[in-house]
């Protein structure tokens, strides 16, 4: 008794047909416009298979500065929230009180700023939270550094009258 094997042959698919880098842009905001995203995600994996190194470049982002009493964070997003670039005085290299230093946040907000300039950002619009000593010299840094400064806007949470205070000290 002789075993034949049967090899069977995958069904062939017929090949996708090739868009150029514009049909794929035109594609991606019809469907972001259409709002389905299923399309938009499917036509990015798509470019994101054939390897291209270029990157796109956004003109105009939002800064968000916070300068707390102990440190201050630099966060460049684009409009809709997505992180281009972000520093901290930690990763700028100061330890202990000296992250909270008006110097530490001319360095994060020079290096952050840096960051997004050599991505394609050259507009922004500066959101400080907070009130640390490296607020007044961050803002500054970013509008030296070379980035145009549109609006800048004092984003601090103010109580309205707030939790309840303690009881009063009777002597």
């Amino acid at each position: 008794m002789s075993e034949e094997t049967v090899v069977k042959e995958a069904p062939k698919e017929a090949p996708a047909k090739q868009l150029s880098e514009e049909e794929k842009s035109r594609a991606e905001t019809l469907a972001l416009i259409m709002g389905d995203d299923g399309a938009a995600t499917a036509a990015a994996a798509d470019a994101a298979k054939k390897k291209s190194s270029r990157v796109k470049a956004i003109p105009a982002g939002i800064a968000h500065i916070n300068a707390s009493f102990n440190n201050t964070q630099c966060c460049i997003t684009d409009a809709r929230g997505n992180v281009i670039a972000w520093s901290s005085a930690g990763k700028a290299g100061f330890k202990g009180s000296r992250k909270s230093t008006a110097f530490a946040g001319t360095m994060v907000a020079q290096e952050c700023a840096r960051v997004a300039i050599a991505k394609g950002m050259h507009e922004v619009e500066v959101r400080v939270q907070g009130v640390g000593a490296g607020r007044e010299s961050a803002v500054r840094a970013i509008g030296t550094s070379g980035m145009g400064v549109t609006i800048i806007k004092d984003i601090t949470p103010i109580p309205h009258n707030g939790c309840r205070q303690r009881k009063r000290r009777r002597v």
